[in-house]
């Protein structure tokens, strides 16, 4: 079985910023109660043109630099998003047409937050299958597009960025273990009711707002503390390694008191725990490739060490990944 590494990383965030002071113009909060709830400040909000495809685009191509690769040497593209250009075709294979990726294959994966861990525990089966050399795994999100900004229980958290990755096979291991899971019942406390199979868009989904996102905060939260320690634990288990080995974790960035829960459960310090969730909130399954370009960029991850990706997501979905760094 070959061995799988990351070769390239980028990001991309859209220039404007949606803060806490430009939320007390649009709804009943304040900058003080989204912080201390949430511990998030500002986020990032696309101009109404930009599409995901847009952002994956950015970020992929800066991915590609970073690993000194054409878009012709990729033989796949994964994109994880919740927030896809259109409901057919893919997302991916818009970006393999924007990219100029003529050799790849392209498909998207929908699992919610989780959408990049997914995205990568798919693409380094491919690999190790034997099928393939070099993938793409994007994770890329416009999560203002399904966003009510009348509801401030959700609007307050969530922004938009693209985060990318390339992967290749490699002698020494890279991806050292990676874990997925799933519930099923929890789907009803975070989802958008209408514009699929079950709920065709009409006038009435329109008029009743069934097309923005609806979450149960309370119970995402409690899911997310247990599924994010149990996920993160299974994955160092397969990896054989302890916490202690961890060199870096890099959460899902939903919500600051999750991350510090999970934290805590791991008796991580604060310095090995990487968070950008201040600055853009809580971007889907961009969260984790964008918190990882910036790791890199900031040098918190340095060839050799152990870093732990892990996230949690609609569906209910989740998933970990432990790599040394190369």
């Amino acid at each position: 079985m070959s061995f799988v590494k990351f070769l390239g990383i980028g990001s991309a965030v859209p220039e404007k910023i949606l803060s806490n002071l430009d939320l007390e113009k649009m709804i009943d909060t304040s900058d003080e109660w989204i912080l201390s709830r949430t511990g998030i400040a500002e986020r990032r909000i696309v101009e109404p043109e930009v599409a995901t495809s847009d952002l994956a685009y950015e970020a992929s191509i800066k991915a590609l630099e970073d690993a000194s690769m054409d878009p012709e040497d990729i033989d796949g593209i994964v994109v994880g998003t919740i927030t896809p250009d259109y409901i057919f075709p893919s997302t991916a294979c818009v970006l393999q047409s924007l990219l100029g990726a003529n050799n790849a294959f392209a498909f998207d994966v929908l699992a919610g937050c989780s959408g990049f861990i997914y995205a990568l525990h798919v693409a380094k089966g491919l690999i190790q299958g034997g099928g393939s050399k070099n993938l793409l795994v994007v994770g890329a999100e416009t999560v203002s597009k399904i966003m009510n900004y009348e509801d401030r229980t959700t609007c307050i958290l969530f922004g938009d960025g693209a985060g990318a990755a390339v992967i290749t096979t490699s002698d020494t291991p890279g991806i050292l273990s990676s874990c997925l899971g799933a519930n099923g019942d929890g789907g009803e406390f975070l989802y958008m009711p209408a514009g699929g199979s079950r709920m065709p868009t009409s006038e009435e989904t329109l008029k009743n707002g069934s097309h923005f996102l609806r979450m149960e905060g309370k119970e995402v939260f409690k899911e997310a503390v247990k599924a994010l320690q149990s996920s993160t634990l299974e994955a160092i288990k397969l990896a054989d390694i302890t916490p202690d080995d961890i060199d870096l974790l890099i959460p899902h960035q939903a919500n600051y008191r999750i991350i510090e829960a999970v934290r805590k459960r791991l008796k991580l310090p604060e310095e090995k725990v990487f968070s950008n969730l201040d600055r853009y909130g809580n971007t889907s399954s961009a969260s984790v490739p964008i918190a990882l370009d910036e790791a890199v960029k900031s040098s918190r991850l340095k060839r050799g060490d152990i870093v732990v990706f892990s996230a949690f997501g609609a569906g209910f979905t989740w998933g970990a990944s432990v790599v040394r760094w190369q």
